[in-house]
Formats: structure tokens, C-alpha cells, sequence
């Protein structure tokens, strides 16, 4: 069965696109590049992508154009709750292109990260499957994510360090608390805990800060 696997980045890929073709899929890539933002951050991904994909012998079908504008556009004022409107154009898009390549069905790897939003992908996947007439082939591939970051590491390949649009780099690099009135960057917050110039009262407010922008760090550091 030719089954057209949705792919958002070379370590992703690596534990769903060997356990499809372990289960018997002639599998394809389809790489959507609108939502990987900045400009620069695309390219670094979908040549990683391709170098993995020569190794492997994976053939990828690389989404034309970049539209910036149009997925802000589409998030604007919903920013709180992009991932919806991102994981339903993602899903679309390969749906559509796997229907003209006439595959027998479509999937993702965002079924294989432990950060993303698993039951919401499952739910988009199907109801698009169903509404286009091309079955979303669901199975959850976060029992490999160890081996995928350990696979991934030994190749060398690139590892992005946020999701992939410009809010989650913002989340990613900038997690703030609030001290004295300022604004400190996550960055700046380990320094105030090792240092002595925390003010009284201020360690409970400062520690939460500290565990929020370690969230944020852990749940973009593996793909």
C-alpha cells in the first residue's frame, strides 16, 4: 500500500517512517514548509531532510511557494490556539496531495512527538480523511521517540530547537517572570537563583519562572 507520510523534520521522520515500511507501506514524504518560520530555519530543516532522505532512500515531495504571510494571517488573533488551525492546514495539505498521487492513505509524524497536541492530530486526521475521501492512517509512533533522538544524534542530523512557527521560537528562547516590577528573560533566571540579590519573598516568584522556562526548554529541545 503507497501510503504519503507528512513529515516536519529529519529526526522525525526516522522511527515512523521504519516502523511503516517494517509493517509492508511504500512510503513518501511530503514536507510543508509555510508554518517553519523564519525563512532560514525552512531551509535548515528541508536540507536535512533531504540529506536523511538520500540515506535512506526516501523520496519527498517538497512543498512549493512559502506563505508567511498567509499562515499569520490564518493565526492572528488566535495565536493562543494556532496549533489547531497549523495541524488542520498540514493534514489538509498532504490529504489533498496524497488523493491526487492517488495513495491509499496519508499519516504524520507529528504522531511521533511527545510535545504535540497527539489527540488533536488524531481527530483533524480523520475528520479530513473522511471529508476528502482518503483514509488518515493513525498509529501512535511515540514508542520510538528514544530511538529516533538517538538515531538522529548518531547521523548528526540538524535538531531545530522550537516547533516550528514564530510564536513557538518566541516561547522557546523568551519565558519571562517578574521581579521587582521588571521583566527578567528565562535566560536571565538561573543567574538571579545562583546569585544572592534575590529579594525576600521573591524566591517562590523567581523558582516559577525558573520551572517554566525549563518546560519550555525540555518540551523544544527533542523534536
Amino acid at each position: 500500500m503507497k501510503i504519503l507520510l507528512h513529515i516536519c523534520c529529519a529526526p522525525c521522520s526516522i522511527y515512523p517512517v521504519k516502523t511503516l515500511r517494517n509493517d509492508g507501506y511504500n512510503v513518501m514524504g511530503f514536507f510543508y514548509r509555510h508554518n517553519i518560520h523564519p525563512y532560514t530555519e525552512c531551509l535548515k530543516r528541508q536540507e536535512s531532510l533531504e540529506h536523511y532522505a538520500n540515506i535512506i532512500n526516501l523520496k519527498v515531495i517538497y512543498q512549493e511557494g512559502y506563505d508567511l504571510e498567509g499562515f499569520i494571517q490564518n493565526t492572528v488573533f488566535r495565536e493562543s490556539n494556532r496549533c489547531l488551525y497549523c495541524y488542520h492546514d498540514r493534514l489538509r495539505s498532504t490529504a489533498l496531495t496524497a488523493k491526487r498521487g492517488k495513495f491509499d492513505c496519508f499519516s504524520s509524524t507529528l504522531l511521533y512527538s511527545k510535545f504535540q497536541k497527539h489527540d488533536m492530530i488524531k481527530s483533524i486526521g480523520e475528520s479530513i480523511g473522511k471529508s476528502l475521501g482518503i483514509p488518515f492512517y493513525y498509529q501512535d509512533f511515540r514508542a520510538g521517540w528514544k530511538e529516533g533522538i538517538e538515531e538522529s544524534k548518531r547521523l548528526e542530523l540538524y535538531r531545530q530547537q522550537y516547533c516550528g512557527c514564530i510564536y513557538s521560537e518566541k516561547e522557546r528562547y523568551i519565558a519571562t517572570t517578574r521581579v521587582h516590577g521588571s521583566t527578567v528573560q528565562g535566560s536571565e533566571v538561573k543567574k538571579l537563583i545562583g546569585s544572592k540579590s534575590v529579594p525576600s519573598g521573591k524566591e517562590t516568584e523567581i523558582c516559577e519562572g525558573l520551572r517554566a522556562y525549563e518546560d519550555i526548554n525540555a518540551s523544544n529541545r527533542e523534536p
